[in-house]
């Protein structure tokens, strides 16, 4: 990283993730670079995790800026003492690198049913993101038809595999594992699901909305400043399968205001998450950093 820095001379550089903040980061003040970071959450976890957060949240405190992708976000940071004016809050934008398949094409390229109810959860198989609390809901859903599947891969498969087995919803359930470009076989579902005890501004979320599916998602994080409830999406409380599985049966059982409230998503996506204001943001950020001003124009 050292030698990067040299080479290239950067006015700023920004990290992402703890291990950059803590590595990249003490490379960039010895080099005497504006330092920003962007904080895309709090996984807790583990004692492990909990300590790198720790020491990411000590690194930060020295950062010229940090980048908060949701409200709850800044809220937390200055509940920990940082300074209003070195957050800022930026909320991810959405960039597609290729456009959603149509429903009937996502499903043959997953191998998937063309008919049926399916019910679609994308993410890393971790406890924050409550892939558990999804199992949950579609063990108490009424209809039994319904097809639940996981895109995604982690430390926590076995454990969740033997939790669908205790629900007694093994033969209701598909593990697709990790599958290069999710994003583009999101239109497969008929609702796409985000159980998520905590989160950022996710973009599981974002292509969701490109794709289309019907979302029902956990109020957490930035999740209700992307999509309101009712509006574009159908939120329910972290925690609380019965709740979940209430709005999925509420989704599938209409699928016109379903189907309405996706469309109000999507073009939501494309006019309040493009990638030009974005840039725009963080370029602002970047010249308003000490002793970078008019550097960067």
């Amino acid at each position: 990283m050292d030698a990067v820095v040299a080479r290239f001379r950067p006015d700023v550089v920004h990290t992402h993730g703890y291990r950059a903040d803590l590595m990249a980061g003490s490379v960039a003040r010895r080099r005497g670079c504006g330092r920003v970071s962007t904080l895309h959450g709090f996984t807790g976890g583990d004692w492990k995790n909990r300590v790198y957060e720790r020491l990411q949240l000590r690194a930060l405190r020295r950062y010229d800026a940090v980048v908060a992708v949701s409200a709850p976000i800044v809220e937390r940071l200055t509940a920990l003492g940082f300074a209003r004016e070195q957050v800022a809050l930026i909320p991810n934008a959405w960039a597609p690198h290729a456009a959603p398949l149509p429903p009937g094409e996502a499903r043959a390229a997953l191998g998937l049913p063309a008919g049926g109810t399916l019910l679609g959860w994308v993410g890393r198989l971790s406890p924050e993101k409550g892939a558990d609390i999804f199992l949950a809901a579609v063990a108490q859903l009424a209809r039994t038809d319904v097809q639940a599947v996981l895109v995604g891969e982690g430390r926590e498969r076995a454990v969740l595999e033997a939790e669908a087995a205790r629900l007694g919803i093994t033969d209701r359930v598909r593990w697709l594992g990790l599958v290069p470009g999710a994003g583009r076989f999101t239109g497969a579902f008929d609702a796409f699901v985000l159980s998520s005890r905590t989160e950022g501004t996710p973009i599981a979320l974002f292509e969701a909305m490109a794709a289309g599916a019907p979302i029902v998602a956990t109020r957490v994080g930035g999740v209700p400043q992307v999509v309101t409830h009712e509006a574009e999406a159908l939120l329910v409380p972290a925690e609380d399968p019965a709740a979940l599985a209430a709005a999925l049966e509420r989704s599938l059982g209409d699928p016109a205001a379903a189907a309405a409230r996706a469309a109000r998503a999507r073009a939501r996506l494309t006019t309040e998450y493009a990638l030009g204001p974005w840039l725009e943001r963080h370029r602002a950020l970047y010249t308003s950093l000490p002793g970078r001003r008019g550097r960067m124009t």
